[in-house]
């Protein structure tokens, strides 16, 4: 958009438009039909059917499916009627479907907030009037009548502005207003970053100050608002998070599996000579035993379980993945105004001139600084409104700072009472100065003068200006935004006074510096943070001189970091961008296109980022990162709409705190990997290895799933709760393609496995060849007694992986919920294997006491095996 470029003539010209009558009716209705109206363009939402079917293509779910599809098959052919198997599995898939669904079932809406920002009317001079105009019928070539307090819906060039400024930060992210020039001419061959184009106002911001004429040269997507609304739609699909990567991942290879073990049973069975209903059957149990039915529940219970914690941690989490997405976060892209720092300007030092006196002001002004600062502050038009309590000062940042930082010690407004103001000139953003006159108490008047340094230079005949000029460059040194005070006292008030009069012989009074300061929080959430293993990095659209000096204080930037510009930042190809990408800690005066740029880069290395901010010019960075953080105080509509964690205290170290909490979700969810795993593993090893010494299938469909849902299922819901027993903090956070079963899980759960299958086929072993209490050894026995065997084990499994410790360490009020659903789905299992109905639905047959005794020694031996490990090499089972 090059319209900042052209002058006040060639505007008008190229919009036709007579600025003293501006649009006609014909003019508004060609306009609106040639170049559209001032509305965004809005995603249709994803249809319901569309939403299923992607909930059907989980690798897991289509398993479940096709086993399914051939119990019913098998069932019809032998005529039976037992569709119980078959309906199971149905049910299963349609409640994991539903679940999906339901947690992922509220639709973004950032470009409806964006919308919703237009709902708003305008003056607007049309047919020679001027006009409240609702913002969604602006239309290119309006003039727009602009005062302060104004909110601009449309990006327009300036053809008049009488001390004009604008609050750009939600758009830029510069916390100073932006003063407006509508005379100023910029060089054709030199690009203007956004902040700097001081002849336009742009949609999205508001004025603070002065008043002016402006005519519309973009509506809609056309305005750099619009660019960031089409910015969202290109990034309005959601990547996959790391943990469902992996998931997805563990999908395909359990594919592989039941596709290998499947192929493995036709040998066998047609070996052995089995029938082809049978061969069915068995592929069946195969394919149940490889899919582990509750995972993809518990872990959304695990993750709904996280964002209550969350939430009392005042974070708010819109996307369930996001909070396991925190847990392997490695980078915090940072936006600096508001969310580092306090998004108030605030007096942090003064000089006064008299006694060469330098202080602070954090909790109290000394006698120095009151003087500089009671002059400072009747010299402002800041107004002081107190509502439920609560003071409210209205009037320009750097004003504001002035009148709080005197009000620590004295009232403003006593002050004005003792130094009534009898005139002023006005701000200027030409001048750059301000003068007000007050009559004082004994008797004459005092006219004080507040502006630019370079600007009170030259004017001020009395002071120590060798000293004034070194604390004025170090206070620049320290990002500090320096305002010079002076004053020149005179006895009677001509009659008519000028400028030139009231800012003659001036003396210089004091400088005060001026910043947007940290929050004291911020310091400390930075550190833990790299002691986590967390880069924190800033991108703002402040100068990089604020940025850095900002940056240096918190702890983000530190010596051998790089700073770069959004103008140095558009010279670098996207291959030199990602070479030295890891170089860079502060990134300053960048747009809302080098956000995502960063962004991207930073992925391209791996990285899992979070990007946090409250600007709408943050919310397509937002939308990018791999997690999006907005504040829920201080933020637009926009950015929160397009975030996936909403801080509703501001505070950059809640986000600390999440990651802390997304850690040892991620922790549950490989517990629950494990739990889970290591029993149907050993479903498949028992199967495979009785076929092969030729016992037949020893597990029916229905006792796999009963075993999957009940003993796997109900104790592993309470693994949802599971507290973190260690520091996760102390540990450097897992790399985004580090594979599901690195750091030793993998060879937890193969010797889990290997020893649940040894347990069970010694009890299908016993069952078929050992006589107890005058039964007969045969397959139902052995069906029965390795149903109830791999039924405890995998039961009494959930205490053994909670810890490297001892299962014996762990108090039961740690969670109470585990050891009560261990008891429940004990008490369902014997239930089942009990009463001679259920007997009947799951295939099982009576037992003698003996069997119950050989039930119960090999049901603890795994226990007893994986303590004595524990005790000799405890790493061997860290989670």
């Amino acid at each position: 958009m090059t319209a900042y470029r052209k002058g006040i003539e060639e505007t008008i010209a190229a919009q036709n438009v007579d600025v003293q009558e501006g649009l006609s009716k014909k003019q508004v209705s060609s306009s609106r039909e040639k170049f559209g109206s001032n509305v965004f363009v809005t995603n249709k939402k994803e249809p319901l059917w569309h939403k299923i079917l992607i909930s059907l293509k989980d690798v897991a779910t289509i398993i479940l499916l096709i086993a399914a599809v051939i119990s019913f098959v098998a069932t019809y052919i032998e005529g039976t009627g037992h569709y119980f198997e078959s309906l199971l599995i149905i049910g299963i898939v349609i409640i994991n479907s539903f679940l999906s669904i339901f947690q992922e079932g509220k639709a973004e809406n950032s470009l409806a907030a964006l919308h919703n920002l237009n709902r708003t009317q305008v003056k607007v001079l049309r047919d020679g009037e001027a006009n409240l105009v609702d913002a969604d019928d602006i239309v290119l070539g309006d003039i727009l009548i602009i005062e302060n307090g104004s909110a601009i819906v449309a990006d327009a060039r300036l053809i008049e502005a009488i001390e004009l400024q604008a609050e750009e930060s939600a758009l830029t992210g510069e916390s100073l207003p932006v003063e407006k020039d509508a005379e100023a001419i910029f060089n054709s061959d030199t690009e203007v970053s956004l902040g700097e184009r001081v002849t336009m106002v742009y949609r999205g911001t508001t004025i603070v100050n002065g008043h002016g004429k402006a005519i519309v040269t973009a509506v809609g997507m056309q305005t750099e608002m619009g660019t960031i609304a089409g910015l969202l739609n290109a990034e309005n699909g959601t990547s996959l998070t790391p943990l469902q990567r992996r998931l997805v991942q563990l999908g395909k290879n359990i594919s592989w599996v039941a596709i290998g073990a499947a192929v493995v049973v036709l040998i066998l069975g047609i070996a052995q000579g089995m029938d082809l209903k049978h061969i069915f059957l068995t592929a069946i149990s195969l394919a149940v035993a490889v899919v582990p039915e509750t995972l993809a529940v518990i872990v959304t219970m695990t993750l709904a379980l996280g964002v209550q914690r969350i939430a009392q941690k005042h974070a708010i989490i819109r996307r369930l993945p996001a909070v396991e997405i925190l847990g392997t976060t490695n980078v915090i892209a940072s936006d600096k105004t508001g969310t580092l720092t306090q998004n108030k300007m605030t007096v942090r030092k003064v000089w006064q001139n008299e006694q060469d006196y330098l202080s602070e002001t954090h909790d109290a002004l000394d006698p120095h600084a009151i003087e500089v600062l009671s002059l400072a502050a009747i010299s402002t038009n800041v107004s002081i409104k107190k509502n439920d309590g609560q003071t409210i000062y209205d009037g320009l940042p750097t004003e504001v700072a002035l009148v709080r930082a005197i009000e620590m010690e004295k009232s403003r407004d006593a002050l004005l009472a003792k130094y009534p103001l009898v005139d002023q000139i006005p701000f200027n953003s030409t001048k750059k100065r301000m003068t007000t006159v007050h009559k004082q108490p004994e008797g004459g008047y005092i006219a004080i003068t507040k502006g630019a340094f370079d600007v009170l230079l030259p004017m001020i005949k009395h002071g120590n200006m060798v000293q004034a000029e070194k604390i004025n460059t170090m206070f620049g040194r320290e990002a500090l935004r320096v305002l010079t005070i002076s004053k020149q006292t005179f006895d009677v008030m001509p009659e008519n006074p000028t400028q030139a009069f009231y800012e003659q012989n001036l003396t210089l009074v004091g400088l005060v510096g001026i910043i947007d300061p940290p929050r004291p929080e911020s310091t400390l959430a930075v550190e833990k943070a790299r002691l986590a293993g967390v880069k924190t990095i800033m991108i703002t659209g402040d100068h990089v001189e604020t940025a850095s000096a900002i940056a240096s204080e918190i702890g983000i930037l530190h010596e051998g970091d790089q700073t770069i510009t959004g103008s140095e930042l558009a010279k670098l190809s996207d291959q030199e961008l990602d070479a030295n990408i890891k170089a860079y800690t502060v990134y300053a005066r960048v747009t809302p296109t080098d956000k995502i740029r960063i962004i991207k880069s930073w992925q391209r290395q791996d990285a899992t980022i979070a990007m946090t901010g409250d600007g709408v010019n943050d919310a397509p960075a937002l939308k990018a990162a791999n997690v999006g953080i907005s504040m829920g105080e201080t933020g637009t509509d926009v950015a929160r709409d397009a975030s996936d964690i909403i801080l509703t205290d501001d505070n950059f170290a809640t986000i600390v705190d999440a990651i802390s909490e997304g850690r040892g979700v991620y922790i549950k969810i490989r517990k629950t990997i494990n739990f889970l795993l290591s029993a149907n593993i050993s479903e498949i090893i028992v199967i495979l290895i009785a076929m092969l010494l030729g016992w037949g299938s020893p597990l029916l469909p229905v006792h796999l799933l009963f075993i999957n849902l009940v003993s796997d299922g109900l104790p592993g819901f309470a693994l949802s709760r599971e507290p973190i027993l260690t520091n996760v903090m102390n540990e450097p956070p897992m790399p985004k393609k580090t594979n599901l079963f690195a750091q030793g899980l993998g060879r937890q759960i193969a010797i889990n496995a290997a020893l649940f299958a040894i347990v069970t086929l010694i009890a299908i072993w016993i069952g078929q060849n050992v006589v107890f209490g005058g039964l007969a050894p045969n397959e139902q026995i052995g069906q029965t007694l390795a149903f109830i065997v791999l039924s405890m084990t995998s039961i009494i499994h959930v205490f053994n992986i909670r810890s490297e410790k001892s299962l014996f360490s762990i108090k039961y009020n740690a969670n109470p919920g585990l050891v009560n659903m261990a008891i429940l789905a004990t008490i369902i299992t014997l239930v089942v294997a009990l009463l001679p109905a259920t007997q009947v639905l799951f295939g099982l047959t009576a037992v003698s006491v003996g069997h119950w005794i050989t039930i119960f020694v090999l049901s603890l031996v795994p226990t007893i095996i994986l303590e004595i490990l524990k005790r000799i090499q405890p790493t061997l089972f860290k989670v």
